[in-house]
């Protein structure tokens, strides 16, 4: 159609002359249509009327041209209002404006003067009010609130159906201001009660919850707590104890080659797996390593042949499922070692019986001692002793009974209990006296004793603090497969389930737990004790280390940079000072300290205050001394939690004392 006209000359004036006209006017434009059923929803020509007489009336519009924009609008958010409420009115729109301008736009007050004067009143002589249907409070979980709507159980033959609600103020109270009355359903009050009040609320929680006649005021849909003692007996009660074992010893003790023969004895390992073991260590010369090479995974560890991180493997007993913790015996990684023995509930040590062998892993600088002191420091107190490459000596009596001797006397000294202590005659490379009993004569002639799966499967499971506050010690911190990203650790004490908040401290960061694991089998919660993986959302990565509490954040765990513990000294080649600096270790945490505080050294069998303020401790002590970490870290008193309240100390790579936090001074 364009083509027709002569657009670079058209003069657009007349173009739209008759734009009134009915012919090229659409429809449309006067009207909006529903698209759905085509019903006109909208009239532009009769939207502006009125209810109200006289709209041509020229002393209101001279008003209304005198307001601003934002009066105009006022204006008429106060006609609408008015009308909503009082159903019929012959007041002339004029006088309304009139009256809205002279209360300066306040609702209430313009309501009350039509109600004062008796010539708005309609033919009956009264002003007729549109029904407002009775309020019906929503069922809203809130916090623990006193409500006033409350739920009637009728034993009458007419059932209340809902909620029995208080009694309009029109009803109880008939001198009561009508007026009133419509300025507070105005602005959305009910009759009983004033503005401040609200609908059936309390001025603490905003909103009603309804309760039983008597009762106690209680959340609205909320569930009730579950008693965590009653959900492990669910959880747990029918299937095997779980139990965590740490297995230490001094290098090349033959730890991961003892483990690895017992799990495929056990059958945990299939032939073609050991069948590609033993043809990749012939290749490299060290056939023996076929069995350590189970747990010892990575590249690097097979190549040096030791263990350098914690391995971890499951295995089932008659009455347990044991979780198999294989820490590094090497000195270097005795961090890593600490931090599995903090997961452990009982403890195996491998000692070689070569002559030579144990002599240097027992004798000072080696880790035998050092592990045995670690463990029992970390609160494990039952151990089983697996002297091992037993066949090296043509099993000898003679010194088996010799290093029973020797460890009896030290693991008394360390803290164990003869009663918790067993010792057993085995070889990992041969399997005997592994899984079943011995067959080799030699053995036979002297040991009537059980094999070592029958000495782990009669450990006692400890007890697991499933009642006290959730805490859960952070030993890895790693990004999943999907979102959100995942902590390795332990439940200390306490419950998790799926969809908790958590707070990490020391940083006080909130997250969600999104996903959980133990075992790498799905779960919906963990109890203390559990090894357990979790998927965390809404922190980021960055603001989570290993060495993080994750903790109730209504019963967050303490943070301080300052705190007071009884230590016990062990072999130190220099006295310890004030001022002394140390590296502290705490679960899988490592920060360097100083002990600020010489505060008195004590006897070592009593507990006894020997000494206030002793100038030096030196080795074989016992001392309560303050010790300041470099930044604040999350612990708790050892009286309040023994698992988050053990530390060590070290120096120079050698475990200089153990210690139990009595006082925390200046926690966050």
């Amino acid at each position: 159609m364009a083509r027709h006209r002569d657009i670079r000359n058209m003069d657009y004036e007349d173009e739209y002359d008759g734009y009134d006209d009915v012919y090229g006017h659409s429809i449309d434009d006067d009207y909006y249509i529903s698209p759905s059923n085509r019903q006109f929803i909208y009239n532009r020509e009769t939207s502006r009327e009125s209810k109200f007489e006289h709209k041509d009336d020229i002393q209101e519009a001279d008003q209304i041209d005198e307001l601003s924009d934002v009066e105009k609008a006022k204006l008429n958010s106060c006609i609408d209002q008015i009308t909503s409420i009082l159903e019929s009115i012959s007041i002339p729109r004029s006088e309304l404006v009139a009256l809205i301008l002279q209360h300066k736009f306040k609702t209430d007050l313009v309501i009350n003067a039509i109600l004062k004067d008796s010539k708005y009143a309609g033919p009956s002589g009264a002003i007729k009010e549109k029904a407002i249907p009775p309020f019906v409070p929503p069922t809203v979980v809130e916090p623990l609130s006193t409500p006033t709507a409350k739920v009637v159980a009728s034993t009458a033959t007419n059932v209340v159906k809902g909620f029995n609600l208080p009694q309009r103020e029109a009803e109880t109270n008939p001198t009561s201001s009508k007026g009133f009355d419509f300025a507070n359903r105005l602005n959305g009050t009910p009759r009983s009660q004033s503005p401040a009040s609200g609908r059936g609320q309390s001025p603490a929680s905003g909103r009603g919850t309804p309760i039983g006649d008597g009762e106690e005021p209680r959340v609205g849909r909320r569930e009730p707590k579950i008693d965590p003692e009653s959900q492990y007996r669910k959880e747990r009660g029918n299937g095997k104890e779980h139990l965590y074992m740490v297995v230490i010893g001094h290098v090349d003790a033959g730890k991961s080659t003892l483990m690895g023969r017992l799990l495929c004895e056990l059958g945990q390992v299939n032939k073609k797996t050991m069948h590609k073991y033993e043809q990749d260590s012939k290749k490299v010369g060290k056939q023996s390593f076929m069995y350590a090479w189970v747990l010892d995974e990575t590249g690097e560890e097979r190549d040096r042949g030791i263990t350098m991180d914690v391995g971890r493997y499951l295995f089932e007993t008659k009455t347990k499922e044991v979780t198999l913790l294989d820490a590094p015996g090497h000195k270097d990684f005795i961090p890593n070692m600490i931090s599995g023995a903090a997961q452990a509930d009982v403890g195996l040590l491998v000692v070689d019986a070569t002559r030579g062998e144990f002599e240097t892993g027992f004798d000072l600088g080696g880790q035998t001692r050092e592990h045995a002191l670690l463990v029992r420091s970390l609160g494990v107190n039952q151990l089983a002793v697996a002297i091992n490459k037993l066949d090296t000596v043509s099993w000898s009596k003679e010194r088996f009974d010799e290093i029973v001797q020797k460890l009896k006397q030290f693991l008394k000294q360390a803290g164990f209990k003869d009663s918790d202590v067993t010792f057993v005659p085995c070889s990992g490379l041969t399997g005997q006296n592994l899984v079943k009993p011995p067959t080799e004569n030699e053995l036979l002639e002297w040991y009537t004793g059980p094999c070592l799966l029958a000495v782990i499967d009669k450990f006692r499971s400890p007890p697991r603090p499933v009642t006290k506050p959730f805490r859960f010690s952070v030993n890895d911190v790693f990004k999943g497969t999907g979102s959100g990203f995942c902590v390795d650790g332990r439940v200390e004490t306490g419950v998790i389930n799926i969809g908790d908040k958590v707070l990490i401290c020391p940083n006080k960061e909130q997250a969600v737990v999104k996903l959980m694991s133990i075992d790498e089998s799905p779960k919906t919660v963990a109890f203390a004790g559990d090894q357990a993986i979790i998927t965390l959302s809404g922190i980021e990565i960055q603001n989570v280390s290993i060495g993080n509490i994750l903790c109730d954040p209504q019963n967050s765990v303490p943070v301080s940079t300052k705190f007071e513990a009884r230590i016990v000294i062990f072999n130190v080649a220099i006295p310890i000072t004030k001022g002394y600096s140390i590296i502290l270790h705490h679960q899988s945490l490592s920060e360097p300290a100083v002990i600020s505080k010489l505060t008195s050294q004590l006897n070592k069998s009593t507990g006894e205050v020997q000494k206030k303020h002793p100038r030096f401790l030196g080795k074989n002590s016992s001392a309560i001394v303050e010790i300041t970490v470099s930044k604040p870290i999350a612990l708790e008193l050892y009286s309040e939690c023994k698992e988050l309240g053990r530390v060590m100390l070290r120096v120079g790579g050698v475990t200089i004392a153990a210690g139990l936090i009595t006082r925390i001074i200046s926690a966050n």
